[in-house]
């Protein structure tokens, strides 16, 4: 095996255990309460309108991470949810919304974020790209039980972790965003849209 195998495979693990505790953090069972994954941190969307997380509950969200000088994954992500938005057609916005987080509020603004969601076509009402102070993004991460990696050389680590939350702001799905269909992330919309 090569040491790129080793590294993706190791990357690959990473990813799957911090989805695991990110499942921990934000549903319960039977036996535990549950917390919402979203928080009230004040953030700033492509539009530099403010909004918090907790003032989406009432609807399914899908979740995602991103930065918009990712080299690759980020774009793959995006383009997996435009195809979601897609297929959802006009229940995005009125039923369901899509909310991309930046993991590098340093350098993502929302005149960056607007224009990353305008070149991957996926500028929709419905569709929120946020950002807002380090401390800001960090607290709303912790709502998931994630964190951002910055890496020694200054570089960002991806998170490729996709959570689908329901209207009451619990997790209700986890994905790796590398590998989830679109089709399914909407059967999963779908099947959450029909319980509630």
């Amino acid at each position: 095996m090569s040491i790129h195998s080793n590294l993706r495979s190791l990357a690959i693990i990473v990813a799957m255990t911090s989805s695991l505790f990110a499942a921990a953090g934000c549903h319960g069972d039977s036996t535990t309460a549950a917390s919402s994954c979203l928080t009230d941190t004040m953030l700033v969307d492509q539009n530099g309108n403010q909004l918090s997380l907790a003032s989406l509950k009432g609807k399914p969200l899908v979740v995602d991470f991103i930065y918009t000088s990712c080299p690759g994954e980020c774009r793959m992500e995006t383009a997996k949810l435009t195809n979601v938005a897609l297929r959802l057609g006009t229940d995005l916005g009125s039923k369901v919304t899509i909310v991309s987080i930046s993991v590098d509020p340093e350098h993502d603004g929302p005149k960056q974020l607007l224009d990353y969601a305008r070149q991957q076509g996926a500028n929709e009402k419905g569709w929120y790209f946020l950002t807002g102070g380090p401390g800001d993004i960090d607290k709303a991460l912790a709502g998931f039980k994630l964190s951002r990696q910055i890496m020694p050389d200054g570089s960002i680590g991806h998170l490729v972790d996709m959570m689908l939350i329901g209207p009451d702001g619990r997790l209700v799905r986890e994905y790796n965003g590398e590998i989830v269909k679109a089709q399914d992330i909407v059967d999963d919309l779908r099947k959450t849209l029909n319980k509630g």
